[in-house]
């Protein structure tokens, strides 16, 4: 997955050429069409592609464990996967995979991804089962399924990075008004400024007291009042408004979702008006049949809970009795290298603010608050970004360990602990988190992360404020395929070095 922080360069450039969709050579419709028949000719080559990959694991490369008296006729299979395939294709449109909210969605769009498939192997099994005429092999079946999702997601990918480039082409890009001006509004527009990942052209603040044409915010303007919404709608082409619930009186919004709510062209979205507090999810209870809203205290709960401790464990237990001969030699390696202990301890913050010890390897001498007392800008430099570039206190083999991320091994014990996960927030000390301000509450609703999104968007070479923007990012949009891809892209993220020190 992309970083969501990236400059607003490319987002300015396009900007200043033109904010009207006529600036494109092909109509919105045919761009739609592209898209849809991309998808359709995507997922058809892989689901069929999928279904010859796993005939030939099954009958061609004679694996031990596989029974050899199954029905194994090459012409058979292929008039099979004949019908099967637009089945599949049609599980998929069911299941929402060709609608344009969930296209192009990162982690969602695979959640859906893989519960189509299964819902569509689940179709064969029944129709075998009330059809005896249609006989298959039960290992080419799960070898079906698993592939099949494997390589629709490939393809998908694949598309989405092809999409992405589009979008700096000015393509799939929805002109946008925001309604309404405060702290939650330019909030909200900082995430929305990289088109490519929100796939928004923002033209530009409504209702924001200001003079029509005066820039309010980075590049935007002010495009006039609420009175004015029908014009701006009009000549600016607008397709989605996003409407700012705290800065707007209930009555305004009642009214512009009477006008807008059910228009066919144009999309209408109301902010919570509680941004800072929603990064853990919300739920409707009702008490004596009246809806109220209920934030989750933690970020992951029931399955979602069970899923990731699952992750965590299946992936450390091995991992540690992997690794030990390896992490004994570095702990040698740290005692020749300079006096001190093995481990050093960091006191860090939990879910819900519960404190702990972070084990790590000693990277630094022992009396490496003296070492930096030395250099006065080092210390203004540490309190500001809480991170140093050329650090005098690390050690020799303290830099190596640091370079190539050996010295958090040792975190995996936490893991064992249940005080941190492989995946989550970058953890931060007690101290640190009035710097997240409003952000701090939601940092704490999970456990932090070995890795995560801070550690394969550029590590230490980021701004501090960039880092709670990702941190924020990954629990909002948490889900254990979200997991997978950042454990996934933090192997080359560990070899380039990068933003490591």
């Amino acid at each position: 997955m992309d970083s969501i922080i990236n400059s607003n360069e490319e987002y300015t450039n396009s900007n200043k050429k033109s904010i009207d969709v006529g600036i494109q050579n092909i109509p919105k419709r045919v761009q739609i069409i592209f898209l849809y028949l991309g998808l359709l000719i995507s997922d058809f080559l892989m689901i069929g592609f999928a279904f010859r990959f796993a005939y030939w694991i099954r009958f061609e490369i004679n694996l031990p464990f596989f029974v050899r008296d199954a029905l194994a006729s090459p012409n058979y299979y292929e008039n099979l996967i004949v019908i099967i395939i637009p089945v599949w294709l049609l599980v998929f449109l069911l299941s929402g995979l060709y609608t344009m909210d969930n296209l192009m969605g990162g982690v969602k769009e695979y959640n859906i991804l893989f519960y189509a498939n299964t819902v569509a192997v689940l179709v064969m099994v029944t129709t075998g089962f009330l059809q005896p005429n249609i006989i298959f092999a039960r290992g080419w079946l799960l070898l079906s399924w698993v592939s099949a999702f494997f390589f629709t997601a490939l393809g998908r990918f694949t598309l989405r990075r092809i999409m992405y480039f589009m979008r700096t082409k000015e393509w799939f890009l929805q002109n946008t008004i925001v309604v309404g001006f405060n702290e939650e509004a330019t909030s909200m527009v900082e995430q929305f400024l990289n088109p490519k990942q929100s796939g928004l052209r923002v033209v530009g603040f409504v209702d924001c007291k200001e003079t029509p044409g005066t820039q309010i915010y980075r590049h935007l303007k002010c495009l006039g009042n609420i009175n004015n919404l029908e014009p701006i709608i009009t000549e600016y082409k607008i397709q989605k408004i996003i409407l700012i619930s705290s800065a707007l009186t209930h009555e305004q919004v009642l009214d512009i979702y009477q006008n807008y709510g059910m228009s066919d062209k144009i999309k209408l979205h109301i902010s919570s008006g509680l941004y800072e507090i929603v990064t853990t999810g919300m739920k409707v209870r009702e008490y004596a049949w009246v809806p109220l809203v209920e934030v989750n205290k933690v970020r992951l709960t029931g399955m979602n809970y069970w899923l990731k401790i699952i992750l965590d464990f299946g992936i450390t237990i091995p991992g540690l009795i992997f690794l030990s001969p390896f992490l004994l030699i570095v702990g040698l390696l740290i005692k020749l290298d300079s006096p001190g202990p093995i481990f050093h301890r960091r006191r860090v913050m939990g879910v819900n603010g519960k404190e702990f010890d972070a084990f790590k390897f000693r990277t630094m001498f022992v009396n490496g608050d003296e070492i930096l007392q030395k250099y006065p800008d080092k210390v203004e430099e540490l309190s500001k970004t809480h991170k140093l570039k050329d650090d005098p206190r690390i050690t020799k083999i303290g830099a190596f360990l640091r370079k190539w991320s050996i010295d958090e091994f040792p975190q995996l014990f936490n893991i064992l602990r249940n005080e941190m996960s492989l995946v989550g927030p970058r953890m931060i000390s007690p101290e640190e988190v009035q710097d997240y301000q409003k952000w701090g509450m939601n940092l704490l609703t999970v456990k932090p992360g070995i890795t995560g999104k801070w550690q394969v968007s550029g590590r230490s070479d980021i701004s501090y404020q960039q880092r709670v923007q990702l941190d924020m990012y990954y629990i909002r949009n948490w889900s254990i395929w979200l997991d997978i891809q950042l454990l996934i892209q933090t192997i080359p993220a560990v070899i380039s070095k990068k933003g490591a020190y």
